[in-house]
Protein backbone atom coordinates (compact mmCIF):
# COMPACT_ATOMS: atom_id res chain seq x y z
CA UNK A 1 0.00 0.00 0.00
CA UNK A 2 1.43 3.32 -0.91
CA UNK A 3 1.94 5.99 2.18
CA UNK A 4 -0.65 8.50 2.10
CA UNK A 5 1.31 12.47 2.13
CA UNK A 6 -0.47 14.43 4.72
CA UNK A 7 -1.32 17.74 2.59
CA UNK A 8 0.66 20.78 3.67
CA UNK A 9 -1.09 24.03 4.84
CA UNK A 10 -2.54 26.48 2.19
CA UNK A 11 0.59 29.17 2.02
CA UNK A 12 0.19 32.48 4.41
CA UNK A 13 -1.52 30.12 6.66
CA UNK A 14 -0.18 29.05 10.05
CA UNK A 15 -1.04 26.58 12.77
CA UNK A 16 -0.40 28.08 16.53
CA UNK A 17 0.60 26.33 19.62
CA UNK A 18 2.56 27.02 22.80
CA UNK A 19 3.95 30.39 22.52
CA UNK A 20 2.88 31.84 19.51
CA UNK A 21 -0.83 30.88 20.76
CA UNK A 22 -0.42 32.34 23.90
CA UNK A 23 0.66 35.31 22.22
CA UNK A 24 -1.98 35.65 20.15
CA UNK A 25 -4.50 34.78 23.31
CA UNK A 26 -3.30 37.28 25.51
CA UNK A 27 -3.47 40.17 22.18
CA UNK A 28 -7.31 39.04 21.78
CA UNK A 29 -8.38 39.32 26.17
CA UNK A 30 -6.30 42.53 26.93
CA UNK A 31 -8.61 43.93 23.92
CA UNK A 32 -11.69 42.40 24.97
CA UNK A 33 -11.12 43.87 28.32
CA UNK A 34 -10.40 47.36 27.16
CA UNK A 35 -13.04 47.49 24.81
CA UNK A 36 -15.37 46.92 28.49
CA UNK A 37 -13.86 49.98 29.79
CA UNK A 38 -14.81 52.10 26.90
CA UNK A 39 -18.65 50.74 26.53
CA UNK A 40 -17.90 49.08 23.39
CA UNK A 41 -20.12 46.39 22.81
CA UNK A 42 -19.09 42.77 21.14
CA UNK A 43 -20.48 42.13 17.00
CA UNK A 44 -20.03 39.29 14.99
CA UNK A 45 -20.05 39.84 10.82
CA UNK A 46 -20.00 37.09 8.71
CA UNK A 47 -16.42 36.15 7.23
CA UNK A 48 -18.22 35.60 3.69
CA UNK A 49 -20.03 38.83 2.04
CA UNK A 50 -21.50 40.03 -1.61
CA UNK A 51 -18.13 40.57 -3.29
CA UNK A 52 -20.28 44.01 -3.99
CA UNK A 53 -19.89 44.91 -0.43
CA UNK A 54 -16.07 45.41 -0.77
CA UNK A 55 -16.13 46.42 -4.22
CA UNK A 56 -18.11 49.69 -3.59
CA UNK A 57 -16.61 50.31 -0.05
CA UNK A 58 -12.80 49.65 -1.10
CA UNK A 59 -13.05 50.38 -4.45
CA UNK A 60 -13.10 48.66 -7.78
CA UNK A 61 -9.11 50.36 -8.72
CA UNK A 62 -7.70 49.72 -5.28
CA UNK A 63 -4.89 47.20 -4.71
CA UNK A 64 -7.16 44.94 -2.57
CA UNK A 65 -9.81 44.51 -5.17
CA UNK A 66 -8.43 44.16 -8.03
CA UNK A 67 -5.49 41.85 -7.19
CA UNK A 68 -5.61 40.94 -3.49
CA UNK A 69 -9.21 39.53 -2.50
CA UNK A 70 -10.36 35.74 -2.53
CA UNK A 71 -13.76 36.43 -4.44
CA UNK A 72 -15.52 33.26 -6.40
CA UNK A 73 -18.96 32.10 -7.83
CA UNK A 74 -20.94 30.47 -4.95
CA UNK A 75 -22.68 27.21 -6.67
CA UNK A 76 -26.10 29.77 -7.13
CA UNK A 77 -24.23 31.67 -9.33
CA UNK A 78 -23.55 34.58 -6.41
CA UNK A 79 -20.07 36.44 -6.56
CA UNK A 80 -19.18 36.05 -2.92
CA UNK A 81 -15.71 37.31 -1.26
CA UNK A 82 -14.24 36.07 1.84
CA UNK A 83 -13.64 39.57 3.93
CA UNK A 84 -9.79 41.23 3.73
CA UNK A 85 -11.32 43.29 6.95
CA UNK A 86 -13.92 44.57 8.88
CA UNK A 87 -15.45 48.10 8.15
CA UNK A 88 -17.74 47.17 4.75
CA UNK A 89 -19.35 44.17 6.92
CA UNK A 90 -19.81 46.15 9.83
CA UNK A 91 -21.29 48.82 7.73
CA UNK A 92 -23.61 46.59 5.59
CA UNK A 93 -25.00 45.24 9.07
CA UNK A 94 -25.74 49.14 10.27
CA UNK A 95 -27.84 49.33 7.04
CA UNK A 96 -29.55 45.78 6.81
CA UNK A 97 -30.42 45.09 10.24
CA UNK A 98 -31.60 47.76 11.52
CA UNK A 99 -28.35 48.89 13.42
CA UNK A 100 -28.98 53.06 13.08
CA UNK A 101 -31.69 52.92 15.79
CA UNK A 102 -28.52 52.47 17.93
CA UNK A 103 -26.23 55.43 16.86
CA UNK A 104 -24.04 56.18 17.66
CA UNK A 105 -23.19 52.35 17.66
CA UNK A 106 -19.60 51.88 19.60
CA UNK A 107 -18.79 48.16 18.64
CA UNK A 108 -15.61 45.90 18.51
CA UNK A 109 -15.06 42.58 16.62
CA UNK A 110 -12.40 40.55 15.83
CA UNK A 111 -11.14 37.17 13.92
CA UNK A 112 -9.88 36.40 10.40
CA UNK A 113 -9.04 38.09 7.20
CA UNK A 114 -8.38 37.21 4.01
CA UNK A 115 -6.43 38.64 1.37
CA UNK A 116 -3.97 37.19 -1.36
CA UNK A 117 -0.82 39.01 -0.82
CA UNK A 118 3.22 38.03 -0.49
CA UNK A 119 3.35 36.67 2.50
CA UNK A 120 6.09 38.52 4.80
CA UNK A 121 7.36 38.86 8.42
CA UNK A 122 3.87 39.40 10.24
CA UNK A 123 1.62 39.68 7.13
CA UNK A 124 -0.40 36.59 6.33
CA UNK A 125 -2.78 35.34 3.88
CA UNK A 126 -5.36 34.52 6.44
CA UNK A 127 -4.26 36.94 9.34
CA UNK A 128 -6.35 38.66 12.00
CA UNK A 129 -7.29 41.96 13.05
CA UNK A 130 -9.14 43.85 16.09
CA UNK A 131 -11.57 46.63 14.98
CA UNK A 132 -13.13 49.47 16.76
CA UNK A 133 -16.00 51.59 15.25
CA UNK A 134 -18.39 54.75 16.09
CA UNK A 135 -20.84 54.97 13.90
CA UNK A 136 -22.82 57.47 13.55
CA UNK A 137 -20.76 60.21 15.13
CA UNK A 138 -20.09 63.07 13.45
CA UNK A 139 -18.54 64.56 16.57
CA UNK A 140 -14.46 65.44 17.18
CA UNK A 141 -14.92 62.93 20.51
CA UNK A 142 -15.55 60.34 18.94
CA UNK A 143 -12.04 60.49 17.17
CA UNK A 144 -10.76 61.22 20.50
CA UNK A 145 -12.17 58.62 22.12
CA UNK A 146 -11.23 56.10 19.38
CA UNK A 147 -7.56 56.93 19.75
CA UNK A 148 -7.45 57.54 23.49
CA UNK A 149 -8.77 53.30 23.55
CA UNK A 150 -5.90 52.48 20.44
CA UNK A 151 -3.48 54.04 23.00
CA UNK A 152 -4.81 52.44 26.46
CA UNK A 153 -4.38 48.89 24.44
CA UNK A 154 -0.99 49.74 23.54
CA UNK A 155 0.10 50.35 26.87
CA UNK A 156 -1.71 47.24 28.54
CA UNK A 157 0.19 45.22 26.04
CA UNK A 158 3.29 46.82 27.29
CA UNK A 159 4.57 48.10 23.59
CA UNK A 160 3.91 51.89 23.79
CA UNK A 161 7.60 52.45 23.86
CA UNK A 162 8.98 52.56 20.28
CA UNK A 163 5.09 53.21 19.13
CA UNK A 164 4.36 56.26 17.74
CA UNK A 165 1.28 57.75 16.74
CA UNK A 166 1.27 60.04 13.63
CA UNK A 167 -1.96 62.15 12.48
CA UNK A 168 -3.04 64.29 9.68
CA UNK A 169 -6.38 65.92 8.54
CA UNK A 170 -8.01 65.15 4.93
CA UNK A 171 -10.35 67.74 5.71
CA UNK A 172 -13.96 67.85 4.72
CA UNK A 173 -15.79 67.65 1.17
CA UNK A 174 -14.82 70.45 0.05
CA UNK A 175 -11.08 70.74 1.25
CA UNK A 176 -10.76 67.28 -0.46
CA UNK A 177 -11.72 68.52 -3.83
CA UNK A 178 -9.67 71.54 -4.15
CA UNK A 179 -6.04 69.34 -2.74
CA UNK A 180 -7.31 66.79 -5.43
CA UNK A 181 -7.58 69.12 -8.16
CA UNK A 182 -3.86 70.31 -7.04
CA UNK A 183 -2.84 67.19 -7.01
CA UNK A 184 -3.53 66.29 -10.29
CA UNK A 185 -2.28 69.72 -11.79
CA UNK A 186 0.94 68.97 -9.56
CA UNK A 187 1.64 65.29 -10.71
CA UNK A 188 0.34 65.66 -14.07
CA UNK A 189 3.21 68.46 -14.59
CA UNK A 190 5.75 65.68 -13.65
CA UNK A 191 3.91 62.85 -15.32
CA UNK A 192 7.15 61.77 -17.03
CA UNK A 193 9.08 61.66 -14.26
CA UNK A 194 6.10 59.31 -12.03
CA UNK A 195 6.17 55.10 -12.41
CA UNK A 196 3.52 53.45 -14.47
CA UNK A 197 1.81 52.66 -11.64
CA UNK A 198 1.42 56.19 -10.25
CA UNK A 199 0.69 57.59 -13.82
CA UNK A 200 -2.01 54.89 -13.56
CA UNK A 201 -3.58 56.26 -10.20
CA UNK A 202 -3.45 60.27 -11.58
CA UNK A 203 -6.40 60.35 -12.52
CA UNK A 204 -8.93 57.99 -10.22
CA UNK A 205 -6.70 57.76 -6.99
CA UNK A 206 -3.71 60.73 -7.45
CA UNK A 207 -3.94 60.96 -3.30
CA UNK A 208 -2.17 57.05 -3.48
CA UNK A 209 0.68 58.72 -4.95
CA UNK A 210 1.84 60.45 -2.01
CA UNK A 211 2.12 57.18 -0.20
CA UNK A 212 4.06 55.42 -3.35
CA UNK A 213 7.22 53.48 -2.00
CA UNK A 214 8.84 53.60 -5.38
CA UNK A 215 12.39 55.70 -5.43
CA UNK A 216 10.98 57.80 -8.72
CA UNK A 217 8.31 59.47 -6.96
CA UNK A 218 9.68 60.09 -4.12
CA UNK A 219 11.14 63.66 -5.42
CA UNK A 220 8.07 64.47 -6.76
CA UNK A 221 5.48 63.64 -4.22
CA UNK A 222 7.51 65.34 -1.26
CA UNK A 223 7.24 68.70 -3.18
CA UNK A 224 3.32 68.54 -3.71
CA UNK A 225 1.47 70.69 -2.34
CA UNK A 226 0.37 69.66 1.32
CA UNK A 227 -3.33 69.88 2.43
CA UNK A 228 -3.69 72.74 5.06
CA UNK A 229 -3.31 75.35 2.28
CA UNK A 230 -6.62 73.96 1.29
CA UNK A 231 -8.21 73.34 4.55
CA UNK A 232 -11.35 74.93 5.19
CA UNK A 233 -12.28 76.93 8.34
CA UNK A 234 -14.72 73.91 9.38
CA UNK A 235 -12.38 71.74 8.47
CA UNK A 236 -9.47 73.66 10.72
CA UNK A 237 -11.32 73.86 13.64
CA UNK A 238 -12.17 70.09 13.68
CA UNK A 239 -8.99 68.66 13.69
CA UNK A 240 -7.97 71.46 15.90
CA UNK A 241 -10.54 69.87 18.22
CA UNK A 242 -9.01 66.90 18.12
CA UNK A 243 -5.47 67.27 18.81
CA UNK A 244 -6.51 69.47 22.07
CA UNK A 245 -8.56 66.36 22.83
CA UNK A 246 -5.50 64.05 22.82
CA UNK A 247 -3.29 66.70 24.86
CA UNK A 248 -6.03 66.43 27.24
CA UNK A 249 -6.23 63.27 27.33
CA UNK A 250 -1.95 62.91 27.48
CA UNK A 251 -1.99 60.86 24.30
CA UNK A 252 1.20 61.66 22.60
CA UNK A 253 0.87 62.28 19.06
CA UNK A 254 2.50 63.97 15.59
CA UNK A 255 1.73 65.44 12.96
CA UNK A 256 2.27 63.28 9.73
CA UNK A 257 0.78 65.77 6.79
CA UNK A 258 1.81 63.30 3.95
CA UNK A 259 -0.70 60.53 6.14
CA UNK A 260 -3.49 59.77 3.26
CA UNK A 261 -6.34 57.55 2.82
CA UNK A 262 -7.13 57.34 -1.02
CA UNK A 263 -10.64 56.70 -1.48
CA UNK A 264 -13.21 59.67 -1.43
CA UNK A 265 -15.30 58.71 1.45
CA UNK A 266 -12.31 59.76 3.95
CA UNK A 267 -12.71 62.63 5.82
CA UNK A 268 -11.09 64.77 8.30
CA UNK A 269 -8.89 62.39 10.89
CA UNK A 270 -5.99 59.67 9.29
CA UNK A 271 -3.74 58.18 12.17
CA UNK A 272 -1.56 55.48 12.04
CA UNK A 273 0.22 54.05 15.06
CA UNK A 274 3.87 53.21 13.43
CA UNK A 275 6.76 51.13 15.03
CA UNK A 276 10.73 50.18 13.78
CA UNK A 277 10.43 47.45 16.18
CA UNK A 278 9.52 44.76 13.28
CA UNK A 279 12.06 45.82 10.63
CA UNK A 280 11.52 48.27 8.32
CA UNK A 281 8.47 51.12 9.88
CA UNK A 282 5.34 49.23 9.86
CA UNK A 283 2.40 49.88 11.38
CA UNK A 284 0.81 48.27 14.19
CA UNK A 285 -2.87 50.09 13.85
CA UNK A 286 -4.57 52.53 11.77
CA UNK A 287 -7.57 53.69 10.97
CA UNK A 288 -9.59 57.16 10.30
CA UNK A 289 -12.85 58.60 9.04
CA UNK A 290 -15.13 57.22 6.72
CA UNK A 291 -18.30 59.90 6.68
CA UNK A 292 -18.79 58.77 2.91
CA UNK A 293 -18.89 55.15 3.35
CA UNK A 294 -22.55 54.27 4.45
CA UNK A 295 -23.50 55.97 1.90
CA UNK A 296 -21.34 54.50 -0.62
CA UNK A 297 -23.11 51.12 0.20
CA UNK A 298 -26.42 52.63 -0.49
CA UNK A 299 -27.22 54.23 2.88
CA UNK A 300 -28.11 57.60 4.35
CA UNK A 301 -25.24 60.13 4.70
CA UNK A 302 -23.67 58.50 7.89
CA UNK A 303 -20.73 59.93 9.93
CA UNK A 304 -18.01 57.17 11.32
CA UNK A 305 -14.75 56.48 12.12
CA UNK A 306 -12.52 53.76 13.39
CA UNK A 307 -9.56 51.17 13.53
CA UNK A 308 -7.97 48.21 13.21
CA UNK A 309 -4.78 46.61 14.32
CA UNK A 310 -3.05 43.55 13.48
CA UNK A 311 -3.30 40.23 16.15
CA UNK A 312 -0.26 38.87 14.71
CA UNK A 313 2.14 42.22 14.26
CA UNK A 314 0.85 43.24 18.11
CA UNK A 315 1.74 39.11 19.31
CA UNK A 316 5.20 40.11 18.07
CA UNK A 317 6.22 43.13 20.13
CA UNK A 318 4.57 42.09 23.10
CA UNK A 319 6.81 40.47 26.11
CA UNK A 320 6.07 36.87 26.60
CA UNK A 321 2.98 36.79 29.22
CA UNK A 322 2.62 34.35 32.15
CA UNK A 323 2.12 30.86 31.19
CA UNK A 324 -1.11 29.41 32.06
CA UNK A 325 -1.08 27.03 34.71
CA UNK A 326 -3.70 25.22 37.10
CA UNK A 327 -3.63 25.45 40.51
CA UNK A 328 -4.36 21.71 41.55
CA UNK A 329 -3.39 18.25 40.27
CA UNK A 330 -5.70 15.45 41.63
CA UNK A 331 -3.57 12.17 42.41
CA UNK A 332 -5.94 9.44 42.63
CA UNK A 333 -3.94 6.14 43.97
CA UNK A 334 -5.16 3.15 42.20
CA UNK A 335 -8.41 2.83 39.79
CA UNK A 336 -10.49 2.75 42.68
CA UNK A 337 -9.66 5.85 43.81
CA UNK A 338 -10.55 7.50 40.49
CA UNK A 339 -14.08 7.90 41.00
CA UNK A 340 -13.58 10.06 44.06
CA UNK A 341 -11.27 11.70 42.29
CA UNK A 342 -13.48 12.42 39.18
CA UNK A 343 -16.15 13.93 41.85
CA UNK A 344 -13.59 16.53 43.36
CA UNK A 345 -11.97 17.43 40.05
CA UNK A 346 -15.76 18.25 39.03
CA UNK A 347 -16.46 20.27 42.16
CA UNK A 348 -13.11 22.07 42.05
CA UNK A 349 -13.56 23.39 38.93
CA UNK A 350 -17.62 24.62 39.18
CA UNK A 351 -16.02 26.39 42.13
CA UNK A 352 -13.80 28.23 40.04
CA UNK A 353 -10.72 26.38 40.88
CA UNK A 354 -8.23 25.36 37.86
CA UNK A 355 -7.56 22.01 38.28
CA UNK A 356 -6.50 18.61 36.11
CA UNK A 357 -5.65 15.21 36.46
CA UNK A 358 -3.69 12.76 34.09
CA UNK A 359 -5.67 9.91 32.07
CA UNK A 360 -3.47 7.43 33.41
CA UNK A 361 -0.46 6.13 35.36
CA UNK A 362 0.98 4.94 38.95
CA UNK A 363 1.26 7.64 41.36
CA UNK A 364 4.66 8.30 41.19
CA UNK A 365 3.98 9.31 37.35
CA UNK A 366 1.27 11.20 38.19
CA UNK A 367 3.25 13.09 40.75
CA UNK A 368 6.13 13.40 38.26
CA UNK A 369 3.62 14.87 35.76
CA UNK A 370 1.75 17.37 38.74
CA UNK A 371 5.61 18.70 39.03
CA UNK A 372 5.85 19.41 35.29
CA UNK A 373 2.64 21.32 35.36
CA UNK A 374 3.89 24.03 37.36
CA UNK A 375 0.37 23.48 39.56
CA UNK A 376 0.84 25.15 43.08
CA UNK A 377 -1.06 21.90 44.87
CA UNK A 378 -1.52 18.34 44.16
CA UNK A 379 -4.18 16.80 45.92
CA UNK A 380 -3.83 12.91 47.01
CA UNK A 381 -6.74 10.44 47.11
CA UNK A 382 -6.30 6.97 48.32
CA UNK A 383 -8.59 4.48 50.50
CA UNK A 384 -7.63 6.28 53.72
CA UNK A 385 -8.34 9.48 52.32
CA UNK A 386 -11.96 8.29 51.12
CA UNK A 387 -12.22 6.90 54.47
CA UNK A 388 -11.75 10.11 56.13
CA UNK A 389 -13.04 11.87 53.87
CA UNK A 390 -10.42 14.46 53.82
CA UNK A 391 -7.46 14.81 51.45
CA UNK A 392 -3.83 14.86 51.22
CA UNK A 393 -2.87 18.12 49.85
CA UNK A 394 0.56 18.86 48.81
CA UNK A 395 2.35 22.36 48.69
CA UNK A 396 4.29 21.61 45.58
CA UNK A 397 6.24 24.96 45.47
CA UNK A 398 7.52 23.93 49.53
CA UNK A 399 7.13 19.95 49.41
CA UNK A 400 4.85 20.61 52.63
CA UNK A 401 1.75 18.32 52.88
CA UNK A 402 -1.64 18.45 55.07
CA UNK A 403 -5.22 16.66 55.75
CA UNK A 404 -7.62 19.09 54.93
CA UNK A 405 -11.68 18.70 54.63
CA UNK A 406 -13.26 18.88 51.41
CA UNK A 407 -14.76 22.22 52.13
CA UNK A 408 -11.30 23.14 53.30
CA UNK A 409 -10.06 22.10 50.67
CA UNK A 410 -11.97 24.16 48.10
CA UNK A 411 -11.50 27.17 50.45
CA UNK A 412 -7.70 27.15 50.13
CA UNK A 413 -7.72 26.30 46.52
CA UNK A 414 -9.99 29.30 45.36
CA UNK A 415 -7.56 31.50 47.59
Amino acid sequence: MSRIETPRPIRGTQDMLGEQAQRFGHVVDTFDRVRRLYGFGRVEVPVIEPTAVFARSLGETTDVVSKEMYSFEDRGGESVTLRPEFTAGISRAFLTEGWQQHAPLKVVTHGPLFRYERPQKGRYRQFHQLDAEVIGAAEPLADIELLCFADQLLRELGIENGVTLTLNTLGDAETREAWRAALIAHFSANRDQLSQESIDRLEKNPLRILDSKDPRDRPIADAAPEIDAFLSADAGRFFEAVTTGLDSAHVRWTRNARLVRGLDYYRHTAFEFVTDRLGAQGTVLGGGRYDGLIEALGGPATPAVGWAAGIERLAMLIDLPEPESITAMIIPMGAAAEPAATDLLARLRRAGVAADMSYKGNMKKRMHKADQSGARFAVIIGDDEIARDEFALKDLANQTQQWVSRARLIEILRG
